[in-house]
């Protein structure tokens, strides 16, 4: 199912929102000690960001998110294949970027080893 969703991944890093391109910033260049990946395709799914290092999905969502149904059962199904999944809402990304910031770093800092670069 990968194949048939590049495509659309490809378009999705293209066109991130204000919210997404901040994070990205951030997340980028191995800058929290892990690698990071923008709009990724994962099985039936394209994730905003992920780690495949720690196992980590970091999802920025816009109102259209708020009591989703299919995001809960998508993190359900996320959760089953071993990743933690880390939701954030565009605003609280652009307001406070170095509260999200923390929140992902604290969820990667046990994975990391002294002297690992």
């Amino acid at each position: 199912m990968k194949r048939k969703l590049t495509p659309t991944a490809r378009s999705l890093r293209k066109r991130m929102t204000d919210a997404e391109i901040k994070l990205w910033k951030h997340l980028s260049r191995k800058q929290l000690g892990v690698i990071f990946r923008r709009q990724y395709p994962i099985e039936n799914y394209i994730v905003d960001f992920v780690s495949f290092d720690v196992k980590l999905i970091v999802e920025v969502d816009g109102s259209q998110h708020a009591d989703s149904e299919t995001d809960r059962l998508r993190d359900e199904w996320f959760a089953s294949q071993g990743f933690k999944v880390l939701r954030f809402w565009n605003n609280d990304v652009l307001r406070n970027i170095k509260g999200a910031i923390k929140v992902i770093s604290n969820a990667v800092s046990p994975f990391l080893v002294e002297g690992d670069d």
